[in-house]
């Protein structure tokens, strides 16, 4: 009689981060921001610094600021950095955060969340945090535009804050940032699993078994709309890098300190501006990554040689 082969567990392997990747990330970003993504981000953000605002009023508060190019204010440079970069720095430190869980013993599913979530960490505080900033100080910022008086440029801006306040100036709000990226992480893979599951079990398909390209929206686009439970740190970080003034206002703003002056004037229907659009972006978000995935996945594998293996 033979004997027995002892099998052991598979090999833990940490996940390569791959050019390709990094380059299908970043070219969805850059197309989903350029499109819909900085219109729907620049209403969001008017509405939960001026939470008396309707979504009507909104929208003509950004028209008033420019016409149609009102809507793309902090596109450039700002937005654009913030979508080339971001997706490197999730990828980078998902892979490790995942491959730590994994080793600690953690399923597929809760290292997945986790992994998520350090990465929605590490893109606030490497490359968000003063990119939300200078967009809302460039969205929020009473137009000084008069006659013969010249506004300022981004960079002027910019440089500005930063003679005055320091790093800690440009990075206003990041600590708020943080929170909402890792909560947004952690309950959108979690949702978008959940939904995947009602999905699989309605349509009679197993576990495993890939979803259609309109099933696989449908679960992100829930995982995404459902993730905007946080709206409140989202208002709290638009409050702390607004430029909007308000004497009392209270001064160096922290995340409670910002809570508390929210509710205080607005409740909490005011912790809940701007969620309509932002459920907007979220569908939005998913339609670029599902829908225009395959055919920017086939583009970039052709231009780099190289197979992508990140999940979209």
């Amino acid at each position: 009689m033979a004997d027995a082969i002892a099998v052991g567990p598979p090999k833990l392997e940490k996940k390569p981060v791959k050019f390709s990747n990094l380059l299908l990330g970043a070219g969805l970003n850059m197309f989903e921001v350029t499109t819909l993504g900085q219109p729907l981000e620049v209403v969001k953000t008017t509405m939960a610094a001026n939470r008396g605002d309707s979504f009507a009023g909104a929208l003509s508060r950004v028209w008033s600021r420019g016409g149609i190019l009102g809507y793309y204010q902090g596109l450039i440079p700002w937005a654009w950095i913030e979508a080339s970069t971001k997706g490197a720095v999730l990828l980078f430190v998902a892979s490790e955060a995942e491959y730590y869980a994994k080793s600690f013993g953690a399923s597929d599913f809760i290292s997945g969340i986790s992994g998520g979530m350090a990465g929605g960490v590490a893109q606030a505080y490497a490359t968000m945090g003063f990119c939300t900033c200078m967009k809302t100080v460039e969205i929020t910022q009473h137009k000084i535009a008069q006659a013969g008086v010249k506004p300022p440029s981004t960079w002027a801006t910019f440089m500005d804050i930063y003679r005055k306040e320091g790093i800690r100036g440009i990075n206003k709000g990041v600590n708020a940032v943080a929170i909402r990226q890792t909560t947004n992480w952690g309950s959108r893979f979690g949702l978008s699993r959940l939904a995947e599951s009602g999905i699989r079990r309605v349509t009679g398909k197993e576990e495993g078994q890939k979803l259609g390209s309109a099933e696989k929206i449908l679960a992100s686009g829930l995982g995404g709309g459902l993730s905007a439970w946080n709206q409140p740190i989202e208002v709290i970080r638009v409050e702390m890098q607004s430029k909007t003034e308000d004497p009392k206002r209270p001064k160096n703003l922290t995340v409670g300190k910002t809570f508390n002056y929210i509710y205080s004037n607005n409740g909490l229907k005011g912790l809940y501006r701007g969620v309509t659009p932002r459920i907007g972006l979220g569908v939005w978000q998913t339609i670029c990554m599902v829908a225009l995935g395959d055919m920017a996945k086939e583009a970039v594998e052709k231009l780099t040689g190289d197979k992508v293996t990140a999940k979209h």
